[in-house]
């Protein structure tokens, strides 16, 4: 007696092979000497490659900085696409997954030395500003200090599709606007400009902005020439005794960086979360705080580090603040000071 197999009692091998294949068809992958020779700058002709992704990094450094100086988001993404640093992140992946020590050793201290060159850049010409406090208050910086849940899953949607337009020859073309979404040279450059400005805190934020980014991309490069067969080939092709426990031992370092990157993510996310609803809460406490005065309006609620600026326009006197101070103690845990923003405003008639 037989029985035929439904789609449900397909084997899993059978579907997991029929979905890599589906992300990297078997007639447009690249061979692994290929994708070695686009993420290894010590393969083919390395002096020519090497000298190429310094002058492009060092150049691109230059333009992020001056992006975040001028709060130029079109000079920042100019940075971007010509920034070369996400060859030695990848470049990490695909040692881990063909176990080659030696190309992840290599692609982490270019990654090490590429940071160090962009930050240097960003603290040297915070350094000769005459006035950085209006740079810390620019978008490009406050939009790269404080990263959160969602930066992290953009950079692994990012880095899932990077690493598969480099395994298939027909997605070349896409890899600009994948250079774009991945943010990592403009965020070293925050973090130059940070310190030069004697902003150790935002630095932090920016930095880590850019190792949750790297380290995405490093986890997302791994499964993906993981499942299209490089690390089957490298093993064919290498008698790799040790290989399959270097490489356990690398996903283990690439999950505890993981976890790292995330929890302050995590926190940051939580805690940006919170101030927009304690915010929420104290603009309507001013609101009734308020009510005796049908002239009064709350034009917003805002933090300024530590403290909550509440704007409110009336012609009339206002009532004690403390009262206002009082009932946001019982919203905010930590109590922070309130500041009121009084401002008085008059309608003007037109004659006639």
């Amino acid at each position: 007696m037989t029985s035929k197999a439904g789609p449900e009692q397909v084997p899993a091998p059978a579907r997991r092979a029929s979905f890599l294949s589906a992300l990297v068809p078997p007639a447009q992958r690249r061979p692994l000497d290929e994708l070695a020779d686009r993420l290894d700058l010590e393969a083919g002709d390395a002096r020519a490659k090497t000298s190429a992704f310094w002058v492009m990094l060092v150049l691109s450094g230059i333009i992020a900085v001056a992006g975040v100086i001028t709060d130029s988001t079109a000079t920042v993404i100019g940075a971007m696409i010509i920034a070369p640093l996400s060859t030695p992140i990848l470049g990490v992946g695909l040692g881990i997954v063909t176990a080659k020590g030696r190309l992840v050793a290599r692609s982490v201290l270019t990654v090490v030395l590429g940071l160090a060159t962009v930050v240097v850049l960003g603290w040297l010409v915070a350094l000769v500003l005459p006035d950085t406090a209006h740079v810390l208050a620019n978008s490009q910086v406050t939009g790269r200090t404080s990263p959160g849940l969602p930066e992290l899953v953009a950079a692994f949607a990012t880095g899932f599709a990077g690493a598969i337009a480099l395994a298939r020859r027909d997605l070349g073309d896409v890899l600009p606007g994948i250079a774009i979404a991945i943010s990592l040279v403009p965020p070293l450059g925050v973090v130059g400009v940070c310190l030069g400005a004697g902003a150790p805190s935002l630095a932090a934020g920016a930095l880590l902005l850019f190792t949750s980014n790297a380290v995405a991309l490093v986890i997302a490069a791994t499964v993906v020439f993981t499942g299209a067969g490089y690390a089957a080939e490298a093993s064919e092709a290498r008698a790799v005794v040790h290989g399959p426990r270097r490489v356990r031992r690398a996903y283990l370092v690439a999950g505890v960086a993981l976890v790292v990157v995330a929890v302050p993510m995590v926190a940051n996310t939580v805690q940006a979360a919170l101030a927009e609803l304690w915010a929420g809460q104290t603009r309507a406490a001013a609101q009734e705080w308020l009510a005796d005065d049908p002239a009064a309006v709350v034009e917003g609620v805002t933090w300024q580090g530590q403290e909550l600026v509440v704007a409110v326009r009336t012609p009339n006197e206002l009532p004690p603040v403390d009262t206002l101070q009082s009932d946001v103690d019982a919203l905010v845990p930590w109590q922070p000071e309130v500041v009121v923003v009084h401002t008085v405003g008059e309608r003007v008639e037109e004659d006639g």
